[in-house]
């Protein structure tokens, strides 16, 4: 298919788009320090941009080359978009480009990095936005008020660089959203309002590729690949299945349609079934 609109960045920017009805937000960096936060508009249909912000970093820009200070993905919930960067500076803005409020998260917890660069992605859930910031030193994960960006919650993590980014599941009785926050460790599944652990999974977990949640089943890459119903409040999840083959490596898994797809560090992508998690071919590079 042939590119309907392309446009240029004013600097390096690793995060994915995030659409809002007629909008994409991107963010981006720039500098010879990476210092210099950009967050962007766009119309959905055209490529036109409808409005830029620029930042001063508060925090560490220290990067590696495969990434960046604008690594972490945005989000929204429909009426403000929310901007991670590497350096921990937390941005609120609305659609159309107010600052509502602003954080640098190294102010508050000064060892909060690592010598890589951050790049786990925050979600939001309902009012409380969940920020994890987890690394060798002063790790953490925080669940923030998105009107005012005080922090509700704040829990202690493995002292762990992680990249992984939180993924919602439902409590299996009352349905109400939990966050899986992931780490080497393996899993502590939280509330996100409160913060107070529902359950938790301890057989390990990848500190990269991030854990994928479809048709009612938790993908956690752990040993390779562990599919499992997640549990109640109190109740460890149930494994449904296990593959030490599915490995992925940086890449996060992606579930489409009856298949589960990994890339591993060989660059190899494998296709399992979601039911089994059996391989059904391997493509190699």
């Amino acid at each position: 298919k042939s590119v309907t609109w392309k446009v240029n960045l004013p600097g390096r920017g690793l995060s994915s788009p995030v659409i809002v009805g007629d909008k994409i937000f991107v963010t981006a960096c720039s500098s010879t320090e990476q210092d210099r936060l950009h967050v962007l508009c766009f119309n959905a249909k055209t490529g036109a941009k409808l409005w830029e912000r620029q930042f001063w970093a508060t925090g560490r820009t220290m990067a590696h080359p495969k990434t960046s200070v604008a690594a972490n993905t945005p989000c929204s919930d429909g009426k403000r978009v929310f901007c991670l960067f590497s350096s921990n500076d937390l941005l609120c803005l609305d659609l159309d480009g107010n600052v509502l409020w602003l954080r640098g998260l190294t102010r508050d917890y000064p060892n909060a990095s690592n010598s890589l660069g951050m790049a786990a992605s925050p979600i939001v859930v309902g009012d409380t936005l969940v920020v994890p910031v987890e690394n060798d030193s002063e790790s953490f994960s925080a669940g923030i008020d998105v009107a005012t960006g005080a922090n509700r919650w704040k829990r202690d993590r493995p002292k762990l660089a992680c990249w992984a980014t939180p993924v919602l599941v439902p409590d299996a009785k009352s349905g109400q959203p939990l966050v899986v926050l992931q780490s080497g460790p393996g899993l502590s599944v939280v509330d996100a309002r409160t913060g107070q652990e529902a359950w938790y999974f301890t057989d390990g977990a990848s500190t990269m590729s991030s854990s994928v949640f479809a048709g009612g089943i938790l993908y956690v890459p752990s040993k390779g690949m562990a599919a499992m119903k997640p549990g109640a409040a109190g109740v460890h999840p149930e494994t449904v299945w296990h593959n030490n083959q599915l490995t992925p490596a940086t890449a996060s898994p992606v579930v489409l349609g009856d298949k589960l797809f990994t890339l591993n560090f060989a660059g190899i992508l494998t296709a399992a079934d979601l039911k089994d998690g059996k391989r059904l071919w391997q493509l190699r590079p």
